[in-house]
């Protein structure tokens, strides 16, 4: 399934702030630092493709199981790249950032060679 940096980002989000509790519109923009009209338009169309489900009486946010595959692919890499800079020595901010930036274009192939050597040296 081709996905892109922003549907990413926004799944990846939801599924932070699903641990943490009910996930809602103004959850998400706040946590992105988006405005509430963009991330309005954002939900209806993940709503329309299938990754996440919204109750228009509770206004909760769910991730379907395919949103939630997705996420949790992204939301690994962020970890794994993050731990992989800072073991490196990146300072933890800096890798965090980077690891961000860099989660959504790595391909499989580099990811999978940087978690088999984090994992290692764990």
């Amino acid at each position: 399934m081709k996905t892109n940096e922003s549907l990413e980002m926004y799944l990846e989000t939801i599924l932070v702030l699903e641990k943490q509790g009910v996930v809602r519109s103004i959850d998400i923009a706040n946590e992105l630092g988006f405005s509430k009209p963009s991330v309005s338009i954002a939900v209806k169309k993940m709503v329309e493709e299938g990754y996440i489900l919204f109750n228009e009486s509770s206004k909760l946010i769910t991730l379907t199981p395919c949103g939630l595959q997705i996420a949790k692919s992204i939301y690994e890499r962020h970890l794994i790249l993050s731990e992989f800079f800072e073991s490196i020595g990146v300072d933890k901010e800096i890798a965090r950032n980077d690891a961000c930036r860099i989660e959504h274009v790595i391909s499989n192939e580099c990811f999978l060679k940087i978690k088999e050597l984090v994992e290692k040296n764990k």
